[in-house]
């Protein structure tokens, strides 16, 4: 069946418009009583089916809703420290695939990229490919790509559980700090940037309540690291 996200969404109806008005009319030619799935963006899905179709919008009746099997019951939020040009795309497209809730980018010290002026454009270039993934992989929400945030205004303790994955740590592993004390709702990952986190960086992180864990004992580049550490955690996490 085909899905579509939707925002303009009441208790019966539904009405898609813009791009996936357009092709759901003139690209795959669905007609009134024509059936669908639409997502709603928080997670949820809804069966629906057309009872009217223009280029400009696409009018549905709702069925059925229910909660996505697509969505991680804990929610993973990436801490993301900024990669050199080019990299960051790369790693919103695949951890959105591997189901991550949201993606904060990050500067800290030994960052090589500084963010401009323009940064809140790329964001929106962000959130554009991480809506693309979330489509693709049948996710039923978008996660979003926040404001770049300094390393040192983090709040850890917003977060059930926050990792830091650090190449000189060797006392815990990231699966021994994910077995370790009560099932969280929220995880937060940061991963540094190429040239790593500084040692001041990350035991200030640990002061305020993060765990420096370790990844393997092979040294992964910052836009494997990410992808590496999510999908070990949901692994773990998801039943």
């Amino acid at each position: 069946m085909r899905r579509f996200f939707c925002d303009n969404i009441t208790a019966a109806t539904a009405t898609i418009s813009g791009d996936d008005a357009h092709h759901i009319s003139r690209v795959l030619r669905m007609k009134a009583g024509d059936a669908l799935s639409l997502c709603d963006g928080a997670g949820n899905e809804l069966d629906a089916v057309i009872t009217s179709v223009s280029p400009e919008a696409v009018v549905c009746v709702l069925g059925e809703k229910h909660a996505s099997a697509a969505e991680s019951p804990v929610k993973v939020t990436l801490f993301q420290c900024l990669p050199k040009t080019g990299k960051m795309e790369l790693i919103v497209q695949k951890c959105t695939e591997l189901g991550v809730f949201a993606i904060v980018p990050v500067n800290s010290a030994r960052c090589v990229v500084v963010p401009g002026k323009d940064y809140d454009k790329k964001r929106e270039r962000y959130n554009r490919v991480a809506l693309e993934a979330a489509k693709q992989s049948h996710r039923a929400m978008v996660p979003l790509v926040l404001p770049l945030t300094e390393i040192k205004k983090i709040d850890v303790k917003s977060f059930d559980l926050f990792l830091v994955a650090y190449e000189d740590e060797t006392a815990v592993s990231l699966k021994q700090a994910l077995r370790a004390g009560n099932a969280p709702d929220s995880i937060a990952l940061l991963i540094g940037p190429e040239g790593g986190l500084e040692m001041g960086e990350v035991a200030q992180l640990v002061k305020a309540g993060a765990v420096s864990v370790s990844l393997g004992k092979r040294i992964l580049r910052t836009e494997t690291a990410g992808m590496a550490m999510l999908a070990q955690t949901l692994y773990e996490v998801e039943e």
